[in-house]
């Protein structure tokens, strides 16, 4: 496959290490970026958003402590969703990956067979 994905990684994650596996046996031109390491921008979190076809809420672990305590039951708009992804990146569902025209969310890692 000669084509880049990219995959946002978080390598504590079990389905993020499975749809990174999936890549690299389907011998994919990968590039990895830890999220957690390098944050995403929230330009770079809403592109990614569109990508995917979800609103950015979809895009939230509802079961992290972080949403629990700041932000269950709360309704915020998409910039305000997106803005707390950016200041929290424990947030962010994972993985995402991305060929840069399309995307798809790693659960179930399966997903990702969609885009190679």
């Amino acid at each position: 496959m000669a084509n880049k994905v990219t995959i946002y990684h978080n390598p504590r994650c079990s389905k993020s290490r499975e749809t990174l596996q999936l890549l690299n046996d389907a011998k994919a031109n990968v590039e990895i970026v830890e999220y957690l390491k390098s944050p995403l921008s929230a330009t770079k979190l809403k592109g990614l958003i569109k990508l995917l076809g979800i609103d950015a809420e979809e895009l939230v672990r509802k079961g992290e402590p972080i949403y629990k305590e700041k932000f269950k039951g709360k309704s915020l708009s998409e910039a305000k969703w997106i803005e707390a992804m950016v200041d929290n990146p424990k947030l962010i569902e994972r993985p995402i990956v991305s060929t840069g025209t399309k995307a798809v969310l790693g659960r179930p890692p399966q997903n990702v067979n969609k885009l190679i």
